[in-house]
């Protein structure tokens, strides 16, 4: 972590997610709940020190917006309104932000890409941040520099990412530059920061193969970087999944040399076959794990609901695993799919499918 960073936190206190996402789709014990008693529908009450909040946002320079609709920034394009939202775009704005909500005491959710995500119809109380610190840089001599400062003839380098960098615009960044790490990655949308939580993967690879450690912080406002091996990644998990006390900042990973035109054609490759494999439209990827010594979308198939609609949504028949919003979708609408498909597959095959997206915010 530079300097300047590191002394941003050590000055500032405490920051916490009132978030816990939820593991299944019973939404009313495990999404928000210091706003259960909250429904779609509703007269909302505003949480108390709103309006404080909001001002020292705008103190700090942030563009803080209202009741903005968080279908907007998701990919499945569903999603009610946040109380407040705002887009930060350095580390220590990010830390500035959830420090105050925490300081005033509100909910706080700090958005990514947008992906693996399903938000409520309700929307999200408290403060939405929307992520977007994304710097990279390379290690020379334990300093880090811009990318494109490596020398020519330095086969291997350590890279750091922050956690709010585009995992897509990262990779093909990586690709033009000659470096192999994310190649895998340059079509899949979200975050460095989701991306580590999830521990994303595609065609074999997994970001765990070149993460070297991740750094963090704590309520306390203390700095932490775990090791890979302390990480705990496994299949589309981590030690960090699910975590309200811990706020991704940042990753160091392994990257090697390889001629640029060598990393597009892979790309190419690999695009083109994600094209023939996945469903075009809006989604959120797959939406459930693969148990194990199968696969969630032959067993979605084999209970016969692929094409299965409901509302504004409905089960791709390229790829059953997928649930896509071609109709102006709710997210109740695809709320609602994924229980009968988790219910289908319980009934057909005994198999207890578990959720890889999670459930944000107020469900009605």
């Amino acid at each position: 972590m530079c300097g300047a960073i590191w002394q941003s936190m050590r000055r500032r206190g405490m920051w916490s997610s009132r978030w816990a996402p939820a593991t299944d789709t019973a939404w009313a014990r495990n999404c928000w709940p210091l706003c259960a008693n909250a429904r779609w529908g509703m007269v909302r009450a505003e949480p108390a020190g709103l309006l404080e909040l909001e001002a020292r946002l705008q103190t700090l320079g942030l563009a803080v917006r209202r009741d903005e609709p968080l279908a907007r920034h998701t990919t499945w394009r569903v999603g009610g309104p946040a109380d407040l939202f705002v887009t930060v775009q350095s580390i220590d704005d990010l830390i500035h932000a959830v420090e105050l909500a925490w300081t005033y005491e509100l909910p706080c959710f700090v958005l990514g890409g947008g992906s693996n995500i399903l938000v409520g119809d309700g929307g999200i109380r408290g403060l939405v941040v929307h992520n977007r610190a994304g710097a990279m840089s390379v290690e020379i001599a334990g300093q880090r520099f811009p990318l494109e400062k490596a020398p020519a003839d330095m086969q291997e380098a350590v890279l750091y990412l922050e956690s709010g960098a585009a995992l897509p615009a990262a990779a093909r960044r990586l690709i033009e530059l000659g470096w192999d790490g994310l190649t895998w990655a340059a079509d899949i949308p979200g975050t460095i920061g989701g991306a580590v939580v999830q521990n994303a993967g595609a065609f074999g690879e997994c970001l765990a193969d070149r993460v070297i450690e991740v750094e963090w912080m704590d309520p306390a406002g203390r700095l932490s970087a775990w090791p890979r091996e302390e990480c705990g990644f496994g299949y589309r998990s981590s030690r960090l999944r699910g975590r309200r006390d811990i706020i991704v900042l940042g990753l160091r990973m392994q990257v090697e040399r390889r001629e640029p035109a060598e990393l597009r054609a892979r790309h190419a490759e690999l695009a083109a076959l994600r094209r023939s494999r996945q469903p075009a439209g809006p989604s959120a990827g797959s939406v459930f794990r693969n148990p194990a010594g199968g696969y969630a979308c032959k067993l979605i198939e084999e209970a016969g609901l692929k094409g299965r609609r409901i509302g504004g949504a409905h089960i791709s028949e390229r790829h059953a695993n997928f649930i896509v919003n071609d109709a102006g979708a709710t997210a109740q609408d695809i709320l609602r799919l994924i229980e009968l498909a988790r219910e289908s597959v319980r009934r057909t095959h005994g198999v207890e499918l578990e959720l890889e997206i999670e459930l944000v915010g107020e469900f009605a």
